[in-house]
């Protein structure tokens, strides 16, 4: 599957480096993901950025468990933040790179 992508994203152009690179702002990963249906390197991106953020919005819920939540959310929140990141630099690069962790579970969303 990995060059199948390849082959696909060879050359990316402005418009769609800015939609991916929105994927990986938060609750902005839905607007990629319902926008840019036809390009599938956004969509690519829109799909690991949706699921950090429900991954961000698990956390934030998890911080109502007393003692464990706490150490959860700490944790999942350097996570996120260092994979939504990662996830930047790869749009930047014009690359679609499977974040590690999430990766393969974001491409059956």
């Amino acid at each position: 599957m990995e060059q199948a992508y390849q082959k696909v994203f060879r050359r990316v152009g402005t418009g769609s480096q800015i939609m991916a690179g929105l994927s990986y702002l938060g609750i902005l990963s839905l607007v990629p993901l319902v926008v840019s249906r036809d390009d599938t390197y956004v969509q690519f991106h829109a799909r690991q950025g949706v699921f950090l953020w429900i991954w961000e919005v698990l956390a934030i819920y998890s911080l109502v468990i007393p003692g464990a939540g706490k150490i959860f959310f700490s944790t999942s929140s350097f996570l996120c933040f260092f994979l939504s990141v990662v996830g930047l630099l790869s749009v930047l690069l014009g690359r679609a790179w499977r974040l590690p962790l999430i990766g393969g579970w974001a491409q059956r969303l």
